[in-house]
């Protein structure tokens, strides 16, 4: 990531069943569905916390205090806020800040400056994020869906299918925990305040249209409305829902559209992203043109390396022709091998001459920083192997 599960084409209401989605179990989708998470202050605007807060007789002040606690301080235990009464305390909070995630699993690596978190959500579902230290800033990554069912072959999560859509604020939940990780010192050599997000975690985002444009307005909504980030610092990811794309580029947004393209040829790419089944590569970047042209950001091209696959000279030199004189970006991804795949990562040497075909043809280029290796870090690689120790031990 409303959801790759109900496969809407967006504007033109066309169902997109011929595409080869992985099939989940109808009778536990259906049971999930049933059980939605409960509300939380993410869902809502600060006017919406007021009102829920009325209906149970508290004064509407309390909406702003506790939401500067979440969103302002980040913290989320009740015994620290001293500011609202100790005989109400817990019946506000538990109207406003019921428990979304459920830590499972948290794993460090780079000298800590890597932190995954695996989270069980109320229904069981598992989902996965990421905090990425640097120098400069602080990126997590975080997940629009439990599953995914783009059936993307190279991808851990879309091999595993789609669970759910995840609410608003279970997605925004995942980023104001990690904001307060940060914030506690424990990424060394980094700055204490989050400063980036990109959803490139579990799910396809634009698939999950109206809960994840809802939670880039709350990201970026100053306290406490929301955690007060930068639109031009958030990064949504998609494999090519052309619809979608379209619509987001009409929000009047200034979030950067990430393509995970993987492909420059409809042959290839109808394999290793389905959905090209339905939107071609020329219909994807005429999408992904428009979105610049609106919104005066650049695209950022998601490339996989995949050894022997989608590598060949031929194939740098295509993409550099379509990509020649556009407002893009391509993001080289050494690929992350998944448990018993048979995709490997590129050999170096043919990275590299990808990468100088590319910058030849005149076409920004980067390789991404393979972070994470020993951690799973890989999407849905962690929940992955949960889902098969909890099958083990069932």
């Amino acid at each position: 990531m409303d959801g790759p599960g109900a496969a809407r084409a967006w504007e033109t209401g066309q169902a997109m069943t011929s595409l080869p989605m992985i099939p989940v179990d109808p009778d536990a989708a259906a049971a999930r569905r049933a059980s939605l998470p409960p509300r939380h202050l993410a869902d809502l605007d600060l006017a919406g916390r007021q009102a829920l807060l009325a209906e149970i007789g508290e004064p509407a002040f309390r909406a702003r205090q506790i939401s500067t606690h979440y969103f302002g301080r980040l913290v989320r235990d009740p015994a620290l806020m001293t500011d609202l009464p100790a005989a109400a305390r817990e019946r506000l909070t538990g109207t406003l800040l019921p428990r979304l995630l459920n830590p499972v699993r948290e794993l460090a690596c780079d000298d800590g400056a890597t932190r995954k978190a695996l989270w069980r959500l109320h229904d069981g579902s598992l989902v996965e994020s990421v905090l990425m230290g640097y120098q400069d800033r602080v990126t997590v990554c975080i997940s629009s869906q439990a599953g995914c069912g783009m059936a993307c072959p190279f991808c851990a999560t879309g091999q595993a299918g789609l669970t759910r859509n995840l609410s608003t604020a279970e997605i925004v939940d995942q980023a104001v925990y990690l904001a307060g990780v940060a914030a506690s010192g424990v990424v060394a050599g980094s700055p204490a305040r989050l400063s980036h997000v990109v959803f490139m975690g579990m799910g396809e985002p634009l698939a999950n249209y109206s809960r994840v444009v809802a939670a880039i307005r709350r990201l970026t909504a100053p306290a406490p409305e929301g955690l007060g980030l930068s639109q031009r610092h958030i990064t949504v990811s998609t494999v090519g829902l052309v619809p979608a794309i379209r619509r987001l580029a009409s929000e009047d947004l200034s979030v950067t559209l990430a393509l995970s393209l993987h492909a420059p040829d409809d042959e290839l790419r109808d394999e290793l992203v389905p959905v090209n089944q339905r939107w071609k590569v020329a219909e994807v970047l005429d999408a992904a043109w428009d979105y610049a042209a609106r919104t005066g950001r650049r695209v950022s091209i998601e490339y996989a390396m995949i050894r022997d696959v989608n590598d060949q000279p031929w194939r740098a030199d295509l993409l550099g022709r379509l990509l020649a004189g556009r407002l893009a970006h391509v993001n080289l991804i050494p690929l992350n091998p998944t448990p018993g795949s048979r995709w490997d990562a590129s050999p170096k040497p043919v990275e590299r001459e990808f990468v100088r075909r590319l910058r030849a043809a005149g076409v920004s280029t980067t390789v991404r920083d393979t972070r994470g290796r020993e951690i799973d870090g890989a999407c849905g690689q962690l929940a992955a192997a949960e889902g098969e120790k909890d099958g083990a031990t069932a």
